[in-house]
């Protein structure tokens, strides 16, 4: 991690670049905005976004329930309890028993409603606060390395299973038909966002995690012609929001998950503006 610092120190001739918790902040930030990138292409390509959004209200029932079966990692209560969630959610999902935003409203109601019930139990929900906006500047080698095997599994995932996973959203039936298994894509695929989403709310915010899943490839949508671009720009959009919206957030002296959403914000509306032109 030294000779990284060392790097960085060398390539970026910034004040800011000078301390400990910037250099791993950044580094954060160039792990997890690309899988946003990615992922959030699929997820808005499936109208997923509130199932992303209900994920990441599941985190403070996760960390709940890590606290009352006395579990002394909070992270991996709430990846435990997000992958139960989306496996069961995604089930109900393609049930057909209700329209999928009534069945996800409901269960993202209910996981928040829970999580804040037995964390303010006592009048002490304030030590849990701060996974509403998250702290990135907090982040430790060590999350950061955990982040990056991750990154490196969806990478690979998506090497071997996206032509599956494209075929399952355009038409699962014809996705069926050519012996593709559907469920089990599916099922890996949310699994695969639930780990992400609990890995990385505790820097980026449970307010404001779906946003950064969504906006990058909203804006990446306005312009890409094609898949390709579809992708390369929503992990362009995806990197570029979170360094500018870190150093802004160094600079103003403000949050950073929310300054990046500002700018990623700012970008969909400016790709919204000159789609026309483009698409022409």
């Amino acid at each position: 991690m030294h000779t990284i610092y060392q790097w960085m120190e060398a390539i970026l001739p910034f004040d800011y670049i000078q301390y400990d918790f910037m250099k791993n902040a950044l580094l954060a930030v160039l792990i997890i905005t690309p899988l946003f990138g990615i992922l959030g292409t699929m997820i808005v390509n499936n109208r997923m976004a509130f199932f992303s959004d209900a994920l990441g209200h599941s985190a403070l029932t996760g960390m709940a329930v890590g606290i009352l079966f006395g579990m002394s990692d909070a992270s991996l209560s709430m990846v435990i309890f997000a992958v139960a969630f989306a496996l069961l959610l995604n089930k109900i999902r393609h049930s057909g028993i209700a329209a999928n935003d009534t069945v996800i409203s409901v269960f993202s109601s209910l996981s928040t409603a829970l999580g804040l019930v037995i964390l303010s139990r006592g009048g002490s929900f304030s030590k849990y606060s701060a996974l509403l906006v998250g702290d990135i500047l907090s982040i430790t080698p060590a999350e950061i390395f955990r982040l990056l095997l991750i990154f490196m599994a969806t990478l690979l995932f998506w090497c071997l299973a996206f032509n599956k996973l494209h075929a399952v959203s355009l038409n699962a039936s014809l996705a069926k038909s050519k012996h593709i298994r559907v469920a089990l894509i599916d099922n890996i695929f949310v699994v695969l966002i639930a780990v992400i989403v609990m890995l990385s709310i505790k820097w980026v915010g449970i307010l404001i995690i779906n946003a950064l899943l969504i906006l990058p490839a909203a804006a990446a949508r306005n312009l890409a012609a094609n898949m390709r671009e579809y992708h390369l720009f929503s992990v362009l959009f995806s990197v570029f929001s979170g360094i500018l919206g870190l150093i802004l957030s160094y600079y103003f002296d403000m949050a950073a998950g929310p300054m990046i959403v500002v700018v990623a914000s700012l970008l969909f509306f400016v790709t919204l503006a000159v789609r026309p032109a483009v698409k022409v």
